[in-house]
């Protein structure tokens, strides 16, 4: 159920297409809590946006585990290469399936994310200037891409920097207008990569 008005100008995309290599499992299905981290961000997804999309390679994989007011977006390789390339090739395939101004992109492995947060932030939105392209929290200094929203019309230049061979989220960010998110606790950007991350989230 939605709990902000302005949800209703907003999409959410969930990245579900990682190889998992680091964890040596899919991230996308474990349950520290008791509920596929996938789920989890989902349905925190859910109360943000009036439609939330999960780009992934294997929809098939985590049909199952859904709500069903969810809906795939396949991700696949570009043209002439065999393999997907990363979240940011994710994120443009996700963004040309959507049709809102605003875009929340998410990662699947975000086991504490919270839905007042990201509400949050979502009151900002509308104070964004024309040019501003993204709102995004930083961590370290760094952006955090998946975590945070994307307007529409960035798609054009994200798609040249791909074709070009861009597969860089800091890379593109670097020369985007970002507007830089508050954040008040930095765990909500935690994400759960490896098994030692796993055992963080477990002990709580």
């Amino acid at each position: 159920m939605l709990q902000n008005p302005s949800a209703l100008q907003l999409s959410a995309i969930v990245l579900a297409g990682g190889q998992s290599s680091r964890m040596g499992q899919d991230k996308a299905l474990l349950a520290p809590e008791g509920v596929p981290l996938l789920r989890q961000v989902c349905d925190i997804a859910l109360e943000c946006a009036s439609r939330v999309y999960v780009v992934t390679s294997w929809p098939e994989r985590y049909g199952d585990i859904l709500p069903a007011s969810c809906e795939f977006i396949r991700e696949v390789p570009l043209p002439g290469e065999t393999q997907p390339h990363g979240p940011l090739v994710g994120l443009a395939q996700g963004l040309a399936q959507v049709q809102t101004e605003w875009v929340l992109a998410l990662a699947c492995d975000l086991p504490r994310l919270r839905v007042e947060v990201l509400q949050d932030w979502m009151g900002l939105l509308a104070g964004a200037g024309s040019d501003v392209m993204a709102l995004l929290p930083r961590d370290a200094g760094v952006w955090q891409p998946l975590c945070g929203f994307y307007r529409l019309r960035c798609l054009p230049a994200l798609s040249e920097y791909i074709r070009q061979g861009g597969r860089s989220f800091q890379g593109w960010l670097a020369n985007c207008n970002v507007r830089e998110l508050p954040v008040s606790d930095a765990t909500v950007l935690f994400n759960c990569n490896t098994p030692a991350d796993l055992e963080t989230v477990v002990r709580g």
